[in-house]
């Protein structure tokens, strides 16, 4: 029988003051932590010339990078439910640190790789642990505040590159680290401003970690490589983790978890809706390079109105969870997207500032995704296993984007004459990426029926077979 499982728990004692700070505190880092990924994504060009290497080679600043950072969120989430947010936060930024110092001295492209790899060990922290903060510290005013969270994501995703292409360009790409290292300033802040937790009960089991990371790693691998022994070693760990998880009394993850309705329809939605929104994001510089023949500071000019509707509308988005529910925000969301995608394949080749335009109704789709389906798992899952859902959740949204953007990277290497949509305006090559649009806005369809019929027939058994 699928129930909707109460969400226990008292909201800590936090004046308006108190929570005003917390709520700076934990979106200044998480700005930092996002910009860190889509800055050094504008500089790969400039590393890979520094180096003399090729594209195959200075993709690991990239895939190095996302590997560990999906891998730590999953972990960090897990570690959030025994030991104290503020202590994890401290590691995590001290990883994040060292990593950007060790960057900015770096000697060789080697230890780049390192560097990056450090910075995303700690950088995962971040977005793992402030999706928690809402959930356990502003229970009342939860989808407010995941909100304001899934603000900041949307504009640290439009701002990076600008910044990232303005300082590679002035200064030198290393100088990007030395942005990501201020978030030292943050640690201090946290002692002082973050409620006093003590360890709860429980253990981690390590040997099963080990083989989830071991088997996550490998499938980021495949997923960016397309390399299929990483594919065929992926299976074999994810094997031996089942293995383990139903042989040990205190497993990494519960199997029970996913016996979860709510959590099981939010996470596979959540999976959709997040491939088909970094498909998108991943497509929109490629397409204002090639069909509009914009350089990457234009190109991030054209973007960057977008990110800042959808750091204003983050902030309706959470009141509107509160006041309406998050269910009927995920259903805005795909409305949005919907809508979005159609109008990009229309509108493809069109001037800029038309394109500029209509991005802006896909980018504030994206805090409506982000809020409501991180407030369907806080409420789906009990207190004790928020963080290991979380973690699941960003798990799954670090995948989804990683195979989105490699599916459709497969699929624009091929021409089409066919225009699947009648009214568009795109010619030539444009005719594949309006066609991609068209099959975003369909796939959007399909997930919104998933979510709807999943949803209803989880309510059905619940006004029948009531607890």
């Amino acid at each position: 029988m699928t129930t909707i499982a109460g969400q226990v728990g008292v909201e800590k004692s936090l004046s308006r003051s108190e929570k005003k700070k917390l709520i700076f505190l934990i979106c200044s880092v998480l700005l930092f932590s996002v910009m860190n990924g889509t800055m050094f994504m504008i500089a790969v060009p400039d590393i890979a010339l520094s180096f003399s290497l090729l594209p195959s080679q200075v993709s690991w600043v990239v895939t190095g990078y996302i590997v560990i950072y999906a891998i730590g969120a999953l972990m960090y989430g897990k570690l959030a439910d025994i030991y104290p947010l503020k202590k994890l936060l401290t590691i995590g930024l001290s990883f994040f640190v060292s990593g950007s110092v060790l960057g900015f001295f770096a000697p060789n492209f080697e230890v780049v790789v390192l560097a990056r790899i450090i910075q995303a060990a700690g950088a995962s922290s971040i977005v793992a642990l402030v999706f928690i903060v809402p959930t356990r510290y502003f229970q009342k005013e939860r989808g407010k505040v995941l909100g304001i969270v899934s603000s900041t994501m949307a504009f640290a995703s439009g701002v990076g590159p600008v910044i990232g292409g303005f300082v590679a360009g002035v200064l030198n790409w290393q100088f990007l680290f030395l942005i990501s290292a201020l978030v030292i300033f943050a640690i201090p802040f946290f002692w002082m401003w973050m409620p006093e937790e003590e360890k709860r009960e429980g253990k981690v089991d390590i040997f099963g970690a080990a083989l989830i990371a071991i088997a996550v790693a490998a499938l980021m691998l495949f997923i960016t490589l397309f390399n299929w022994w990483f594919l065929v070693s992926s299976i074999g760990f994810f094997g031996l983790f089942a293995g383990r998880t139903v042989s040990t009394d205190n497993p990494f993850i519960r199997p029970d978890l996913f016996r979860n309705g709510p959590f099981r329809t939010t996470i596979i939605a959540g999976f959709l809706a997040i491939m088909t929104m970094f498909g998108m994001m991943f497509m929109l510089p490629l397409m204002l390079s090639e069909i509009n023949g914009l350089n990457t500071l234009y190109i991030g000019l054209t973007i960057f109105p977008a990110a800042m509707a959808a750091a204003f509308i983050g902030k309706v988005a959470g009141m509107l969870t509160d006041k309406c529910g998050a269910k009927q925000v995920v259903y805005i969301a795909f409305v949005l997207m919907i809508m979005g995608f159609f109008l990009l394949s229309t509108f493809i080749g069109s001037p800029t500032w038309v394109i500029g335009a209509v991005v802006i109704i896909s980018y504030i789709a994206f805090p409506f995704l982000q809020t409501g389906t991180a407030t369907l798992i806080s409420t789906a899952l009990p207190r004790n296993e928020i963080g290991v859902g979380m973690g699941i959740y960003n798990l799954f949204n670090f995948m989804s984007g990683a195979i989105g953007g490699a599916v459709i990277g497969k699929i624009l290497d091929y021409d089409s004459g066919v225009l699947i949509n009648p009214i568009s305006f795109a010619q030539s090559h444009a005719i594949m990426y309006s066609n991609v649009f068209i099959g975003l806005a369909l796939l959007t369809v399909l997930n919104g029926f998933y979510f709807y019929f999943a949803f209803r027939k989880i309510v059905w058994i619940e006004d029948r077979k009531p607890l």
